[in-house]
């Protein structure tokens, strides 16, 4: 009986770390989950800005840098419409979030459309090189454009949401604002319904048979000058719902947003697979989690690092991207 009492006693140390592991999973759950709801936030809104990259790639195989000033630009008209209308105008909240996307979206379509016709359209046969000198070109004077009308500083946008879902895992609080809540459920939506109408729609088949063959398309009699801005508009639309969701939930504006988002969305796109509109739901995804975590757990100025990181590792082992198919040299 002397014997075993050192042996129960040798039981503490494990006990104890079992106990400290325990409570350090009870700490760790919680803000992990947290910071999964941030990072699907932002990655819905890389997901909806990708989708005009890929598009547009997929189709005419050009990539539209200007794509990330659009849903700057959407943005803005939203804040312009919540100005006009005004947070005291009795109207609901949901009324007045739905009159701003309304407005962005119809308003950003025609941008969308302006943007091919002008910057695209006259150089579609041209060096690839000339397309993207383009549409740098574009980027830039929607920029300036804005900020001439708009001034360069920051500029608040009133909250239309302060609240959140809050509940508690042990010690934690878990808070989810209504605005990240509002940014999941919108994009699930659209990316439903988006979808739904390439595989069903006419037009939806229209731009699968350009984006498989665009001169066989032409001669089956498909309008593919009608595809290829009917893709420009849809990005736009995409872009600038995404605009006018992340406004609501960051709460400023400036007239250069657009070009960092639109690098990550274009990085998005690549690490999904350029061309394939579920690749770029599921890069965006990818990428604002991995952003969200690396800030969080490490250093938010590791974040980028760890996005661009992750996107060269992947493809190094995928080069066409996660879903990305490789291309076939045509002969």
């Amino acid at each position: 009986m002397a014997r075993a009492i050192p042996r129960m006693f040798d039981i503490w140390p494990s006990g104890l770390f079992l106990f400290q592991g325990w409570r350090y999973m009870s700490d760790f759950l919680p803000q992990l989950i947290q910071q999964l709801f941030n990072g699907l936030s932002l990655g819905a809104i890389y997901a909806l800005i990708a989708i005009g990259y890929t598009m547009v790639y997929g189709i005419i195989g050009m990539i539209n840098f200007a794509h990330g000033d659009i849903y700057m630009l959407g943005a803005y008209i939203g804040l312009v419409t919540l100005s006009a209308v005004g947070t005291q105008s009795g109207l609901p909240i949901w009324a007045i979030i739905g009159l701003m996307l309304v407005v962005s979206v119809f308003v950003t379509g025609v941008y969308g459309l302006v943007v091919e016709q002008v910057a695209y359209k006259p150089v579609r046969q041209s060096p690839r090189l000339v397309a993207l000198i383009s549409a740098i070109g574009m980027s830039i004077f929607l920029q300036n454009w804005v900020a001439l009308g708009q001034g360069a500083r920051d500029m608040a946008v009133p909250s239309l949401l302060p609240g959140a879902i809050n509940f508690h895992m042990g010690d934690f609080e878990v808070f989810i604002p209504y605005t990240r809540v509002l940014i999941i459920v919108v994009t699930v939506l659209l990316m439903i319904a988006l979808t739904m109408y390439i595989k069903h729609s006419r037009m939806g088949r229209a731009s699968r048979a350009c984006a498989q063959d665009m001169h066989m398309a032409n001669l089956l009699g498909i309008d593919t000058n009608k595809v290829i801005s009917f893709t420009f508009v849809l990005g736009a639309v995409l872009a600038a719902v995404g605009g006018v969701l992340i406004a609501l939930a960051v709460g400023k504006l400036n007239p250069f947003i657009g070009f960092l988002a639109g690098i990550k969305a274009f990085t998005a796109a690549v690490l999904g697979g350029i061309g394939s509109i579920p690749g770029a739901m599921l890069g965006g995804v990818i990428l604002g989690v991995a952003e969200t975590f690396a800030a969080a757990y490490i250093s938010s100025e590791y974040k980028d690092i760890v996005a661009f990181g992750l996107l060269v590792t992947i493809l190094m082992f995928r080069p066409s991207g996660l879903l990305g198919k490789p291309e076939v040299e045509k002969v």
